[in-house]
């Protein structure tokens, strides 16, 4: 299935995604959604937090995580909790958190592939995935040509990272396959090249082409200049 191209400013965006969020968990008993980092997290954490949305309904997973504590500044759990789960109602048991600061990440991976399995009853289907996407065409912290994009367990630990902190968890394309729909954000003309690729080229192999097309349906949010080679 062709992906659906949504091209608009920031402002534009963020109202469309939270009305599609709202929708979402208001046609289900639990929404499982899956929360990125970075400058996506930036940018829609905090008008979802004002979504009119029964959170208790709502489940909470990362697509990845350094390996580092959850306070430090380079967590994604920690941005998530200042820009979203601190401001609304959830309980603990909602927030299944990626332990990066343990001493054997190899043991936390499988850890949450055994968490992902236990709440789905297998497979994992997430409701609602949002991703973002670097430069190099990157998502969560499945980089180009690594290892980690032919793995078939549901969550990872990557000791190799091109990109600084070295050392991280991943959600593998295995974990992303099954989600219901697939919101890929890229904001800026350094994503351009990427998303033109993702998009136009049927055969590429970079690794937010690989999740679009693997996912049931796939949602690109791009401002202008991410869109601009389009």
């Amino acid at each position: 299935m062709s992906p659906e191209i949504i091209i608009d400013n920031k402002e534009a965006l963020q109202r469309g995604l939270v009305d599609r969020f709202t929708a979402a968990a208001s046609s289900t008993q639990r929404l499982s959604c899956v929360l990125p980092g970075g400058s996506v997290a930036e940018t829609f954490f905090p008008a979802l937090a004002r979504a009119q949305v029964d959170w208790k309904r709502v489940d909470f997973f990362w697509g990845d995580e350094r390996a580092v504590a959850p306070d430090d500044p380079d967590s994604n759990y920690r941005l998530a909790r200042a820009l979203w789960l601190d401001r609304i109602a959830v309980e603990p048991a909602q927030i299944h958190r990626m332990i990066g600061e343990g001493p054997d990440l190899d043991a936390a991976a499988a850890a949450y592939a055994d968490d992902l399995r236990a709440y789905f009853g297998g497979l994992p289907r997430f409701d609602f995935a949002m991703i973002g996407v670097g430069p190099d065409g990157h998502i969560c912290s499945l980089f180009p040509d690594h290892w980690a994009l032919r793995d078939s367990r549901l969550a990872v630990a990557i000791h190799d990272s091109p990109k600084p902190p070295p050392t991280r968890l991943t959600l593998t394309l295995s974990a992303l396959s099954g989600a219901a729909v697939l919101y890929v954000a890229a904001f800026g003309d350094s994503k351009a090249a990427v998303i033109a690729d993702a998009v136009r080229n049927l055969p590429s192999q970079l690794p937010v082409a690989l999740a679009a097309r693997s996912a049931r349906q796939s949602v690109f949010l791009l401002d202008s200049g991410a869109a601009k080679l389009l």
